[in-house]
């Protein structure tokens, strides 16, 4: 058993450690049951459950999160739609979003192919000082896609 101030009392009876606890006005907590013998320590439990939720919490706020933004573009977008949509894509990395960029061919479009990877290369290149490519540009049916994730 472990007192209230943190120092080894040593192996006793559980009813003694509960009087002992009770004595106090604190609670009898197990601490590791695994042990063999069990360790316990004498503890305010609620203040215990609730130091053990303030550093969820705090674990929880540091943690980083992120959302995946889609961004479509054709293989015969204009220069001026292009720039609006690399506008989207850099205020997507700044807020530390991944971006996923597709490229949609329809019909006989899809003979334009090595258009839609230039496209993509150009999309590249534009953003490169604020992200890296993830994952580079690849078919998938009628669509062709890569992600970028900020630096």
């Amino acid at each position: 058993m472990i007192d209230a101030d943190g120092e080894q009392v040593g192996i006793l009876p559980t009813h003694e450690a509960l009087a002992q606890a009770s004595e106090i006005g604190l609670d009898l907590v197990e601490v590791s049951p695994n042990a063999n013998p069990p360790v316990c320590k004498i503890m305010d439990y609620g203040r215990y459950k609730y130091e053990q939720t303030k550093k969820q919490q705090e674990a929880k706020k540091k943690q980083s999160t992120f959302q995946l933004k889609e961004i479509k573009v054709r293989p015969k977008t204009g220069e001026h739609d292009l720039q609006t949509k690399l506008g989207h894509i850099r205020k997507f990395l700044e807020r530390k979003d991944k971006v996923k960029v597709t490229v949609m061919f329809r019909g006989r479009e899809i003979t334009l192919s090595q258009r839609g990877r230039e496209l993509l290369q150009q999309i590249a290149v534009e953003v490169e000082e604020i992200a890296i490519v993830e994952q580079s540009p690849k078919f998938e049916g009628r669509t062709m896609m890569m992600v970028l994730s900020p630096k």
